[in-house]
């Protein structure tokens, strides 16, 4: 097979700092996609963004980050924002302003561009969901972050799990309860699940064994968003070059380390 491509589809916005009169683009898929992009992994965005600054500043980001672009709409208004505040290390969300992103949809000249690639990254709020079908016919593999919803009846995550290969919750710690709910959605066509906990590591399950990986210290906590996409595309990247489960998490967790050690999320 040639070089495997990734993919972000759906959610970005921009993190605003007021009182800090500072910002970064950011969502969960297009920080996947810049850290695979640093690792070596070709990587695209398909979403929208404003034609104020901030959407400015995505497109800018991308193309720096040698993310292609060619797919990433702009429309007339402004780029979803996410006003954040500071608590000592914790980032706290404070309002979204969804702007564009609001009316997000895919062409069939998207879905044409998307079919390309190899690793779709999807997530609850991707606006896209109810093209999943048609992305597991295209031979996508589907990486799918649920972050802390996967057991929120409101997102209905269960409807997710059979189109989903790589599916990543956010818990607190390793208990029989999430145990319970990655064997559970593994159960409904996941080839793997993925628990990542903090502090606490992450676990796994794969239908066969279940794996356990600690976080890796850092001499100091700076910044907590973006740690698990960070994990999540270190675990992608050892799926791309055909690591075992084990050493994904390893990867995962050594990235997400070096993420909370730094204020920007990549």
């Amino acid at each position: 097979m040639d070089k495997a491509k990734a993919i972000a589809v759906g959610f970005s916005c921009v993190d605003v700092y007021e009182e800090l009169n500072r910002f970064y683009p950011t969502g969960n898929g297009i920080n996947w996609a810049i850290h695979l992009s640093r690792l070596g992994v070709s990587a695209s965005a398909v979403t929208v963004v404003g034609t104020d600054q901030y959407g400015r500043a995505m497109k800018e980001k991308l193309a720096a980050e040698g993310i292609d672009i060619s797919h990433l709409h702009q429309r007339d208004g402004d780029t979803c924002k996410m006003i954040m505040a500071l608590n000592g290390n914790d980032r706290v969300h404070l309002k979204q302003i969804e702007g564009v992103m609001a009316y997000f949809s895919l062409t069939n000249e998207d879905m044409e561009f998307i079919g390309r690639h190899d690793y779709i990254h999807l997530d609850l709020f991707c606006k896209v969901l109810d093209k999943l079908p048609e992305f597991k016919q295209m031979g996508l593999k589907v990486v799918m972050d649920f972050s802390t919803y996967f057991d929120n009846p409101a997102y209905n995550a269960d409807d997710y799990f059979k189109y989903v290969d790589y599916a990543f919750f956010s818990y607190k710690a390793h208990d029989a309860y999430i145990e319970d709910k990655i064997k559970a959605a593994l159960s409904m066509g996941t080839k793997a699940v993925v628990a990542t906990l903090g502090e606490n590591g992450s676990v796994a399950w794969d239908g066969k064994d279940l794996y356990i990986c600690p976080a890796y210290p850092v001499n100091e906590i700076v910044n907590t968003v973006g740690a698990g996409d960070a994990y999540i595309a270190g675990f992608t990247y050892g799926v791309i070059n055909g690591y075992d489960i084990q050493m994904c998490m390893e990867t995962g967790a050594r990235l997400s380390a070096e993420v909370i050690s730094k204020f920007e999320p990549y």
